[in-house]
Protein backbone atom coordinates (compact mmCIF):
# COMPACT_ATOMS: atom_id res chain seq x y z
CA UNK A 1 0.00 0.00 0.00
CA UNK A 2 1.38 3.38 -1.04
CA UNK A 3 1.18 6.02 1.71
CA UNK A 4 1.50 9.79 1.92
CA UNK A 5 5.04 9.26 3.24
CA UNK A 6 5.95 7.35 0.05
CA UNK A 7 5.05 10.20 -2.29
CA UNK A 8 5.54 13.35 -0.19
CA UNK A 9 8.34 15.83 -0.56
CA UNK A 10 10.18 15.66 2.80
CA UNK A 11 12.08 18.47 4.46
CA UNK A 12 9.44 21.12 4.07
CA UNK A 13 10.33 24.50 5.53
CA UNK A 14 7.80 26.59 7.42
CA UNK A 15 7.42 30.32 7.49
CA UNK A 16 6.89 31.63 11.03
CA UNK A 17 3.42 32.94 11.74
CA UNK A 18 4.94 36.27 12.83
CA UNK A 19 7.07 36.64 9.66
CA UNK A 20 6.13 39.49 7.35
CA UNK A 21 4.70 38.87 3.90
CA UNK A 22 7.95 40.24 2.48
CA UNK A 23 9.84 37.52 4.35
CA UNK A 24 7.35 34.88 3.19
CA UNK A 25 7.67 36.01 -0.45
CA UNK A 26 11.47 35.97 -0.28
CA UNK A 27 11.40 32.53 1.27
CA UNK A 28 9.13 31.28 -1.55
CA UNK A 29 11.50 32.80 -4.11
CA UNK A 30 14.60 31.30 -2.50
CA UNK A 31 13.02 27.85 -2.16
CA UNK A 32 11.37 28.08 -5.61
CA UNK A 33 7.93 27.18 -4.23
CA UNK A 34 4.47 28.70 -4.59
CA UNK A 35 3.31 28.06 -1.05
CA UNK A 36 4.64 27.67 2.47
CA UNK A 37 3.24 26.05 5.57
CA UNK A 38 2.80 28.53 8.41
CA UNK A 39 4.12 27.24 11.73
CA UNK A 40 3.69 28.76 15.15
CA UNK A 41 6.06 29.10 18.06
CA UNK A 42 4.73 25.70 19.16
CA UNK A 43 6.29 24.25 15.96
CA UNK A 44 2.85 23.10 14.80
CA UNK A 45 1.12 23.74 11.50
CA UNK A 46 -1.14 26.80 11.64
CA UNK A 47 -1.98 27.16 7.96
CA UNK A 48 -0.60 27.62 4.48
CA UNK A 49 0.17 30.81 2.59
CA UNK A 50 0.45 30.91 -1.19
CA UNK A 51 1.99 33.33 -3.63
CA UNK A 52 -1.59 33.96 -4.78
CA UNK A 53 -2.58 34.97 -1.22
CA UNK A 54 0.19 37.54 -1.19
CA UNK A 55 -0.78 39.01 -4.56
CA UNK A 56 -4.58 38.81 -4.43
CA UNK A 57 -5.25 39.28 -0.74
CA UNK A 58 -2.39 41.60 0.20
CA UNK A 59 -0.93 43.52 -2.73
CA UNK A 60 -4.28 44.06 -4.46
CA UNK A 61 -5.81 45.25 -1.19
CA UNK A 62 -2.95 47.67 -0.56
CA UNK A 63 -1.71 46.01 2.62
CA UNK A 64 1.75 46.87 3.89
CA UNK A 65 3.77 43.76 3.09
CA UNK A 66 6.43 44.67 5.64
CA UNK A 67 3.99 44.79 8.55
CA UNK A 68 1.34 42.24 7.55
CA UNK A 69 2.11 38.86 9.10
CA UNK A 70 1.95 35.48 7.40
CA UNK A 71 -0.17 34.17 10.27
CA UNK A 72 -2.99 36.48 9.20
CA UNK A 73 -3.42 34.27 6.12
CA UNK A 74 -3.42 30.85 7.77
CA UNK A 75 -7.05 29.90 8.04
CA UNK A 76 -8.28 26.33 8.01
CA UNK A 77 -5.79 23.82 6.65
CA UNK A 78 -6.40 20.28 5.46
CA UNK A 79 -3.70 17.68 6.06
CA UNK A 80 -3.06 13.94 6.08
CA UNK A 81 -1.11 11.64 8.34
CA UNK A 82 2.16 10.26 6.95
CA UNK A 83 0.77 6.72 7.10
CA UNK A 84 -2.53 7.53 5.35
CA UNK A 85 -3.01 5.58 2.11
CA UNK A 86 -2.59 7.31 -1.24
CA UNK A 87 -6.33 6.95 -1.84
CA UNK A 88 -7.01 9.15 1.21
CA UNK A 89 -4.50 11.74 -0.05
CA UNK A 90 -6.27 11.87 -3.42
CA UNK A 91 -9.70 12.00 -1.80
CA UNK A 92 -8.69 14.87 0.51
CA UNK A 93 -7.08 16.91 -2.25
CA UNK A 94 -9.95 16.26 -4.65
CA UNK A 95 -12.75 16.90 -2.18
CA UNK A 96 -11.30 20.24 -1.10
CA UNK A 97 -9.85 21.11 -4.53
CA UNK A 98 -6.38 21.74 -3.16
CA UNK A 99 -3.08 21.33 -4.94
CA UNK A 100 -0.74 21.07 -1.95
CA UNK A 101 -1.33 18.96 1.13
CA UNK A 102 0.73 18.97 4.34
CA UNK A 103 1.76 15.62 5.78
CA UNK A 104 1.83 15.28 9.57
CA UNK A 105 3.47 12.72 11.84
CA UNK A 106 3.40 12.85 15.64
CA UNK A 107 1.71 16.28 15.46
CA UNK A 108 4.58 17.73 13.41
CA UNK A 109 4.89 18.69 9.76
CA UNK A 110 7.11 16.16 7.97
CA UNK A 111 6.36 16.78 4.30
CA UNK A 112 4.09 18.08 1.59
CA UNK A 113 2.29 16.35 -1.26
CA UNK A 114 1.94 18.46 -4.41
CA UNK A 115 0.57 17.88 -7.88
CA UNK A 116 4.13 17.29 -9.06
CA UNK A 117 4.52 14.48 -6.50
CA UNK A 118 1.31 12.90 -7.74
CA UNK A 119 2.48 13.21 -11.36
CA UNK A 120 5.61 11.24 -10.48
CA UNK A 121 3.75 8.47 -8.67
CA UNK A 122 0.34 7.99 -10.31
CA UNK A 123 -0.53 6.15 -13.50
CA UNK A 124 -1.65 8.55 -16.24
CA UNK A 125 -5.36 7.65 -16.03
CA UNK A 126 -5.47 8.13 -12.24
CA UNK A 127 -3.62 11.45 -12.54
CA UNK A 128 -6.07 12.64 -15.20
CA UNK A 129 -9.03 11.78 -12.95
CA UNK A 130 -7.41 13.68 -10.07
CA UNK A 131 -6.74 16.77 -12.20
CA UNK A 132 -10.31 16.76 -13.50
CA UNK A 133 -11.66 16.65 -9.95
CA UNK A 134 -9.39 19.37 -8.53
CA UNK A 135 -9.94 21.76 -11.42
CA UNK A 136 -13.68 21.10 -11.82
Amino acid sequence: MTTARDIMHPGVRCVAEDASLVEAARMMRDLDVGSLPICGKDDKLHGIITDRDIVIRAVAEGLDLATTRAGEFGGHVHWVDADDPLEHVLETMGEHQIRRLPVIEDHRLVGMVSEADLARHLPEDQLAAFVERVYA
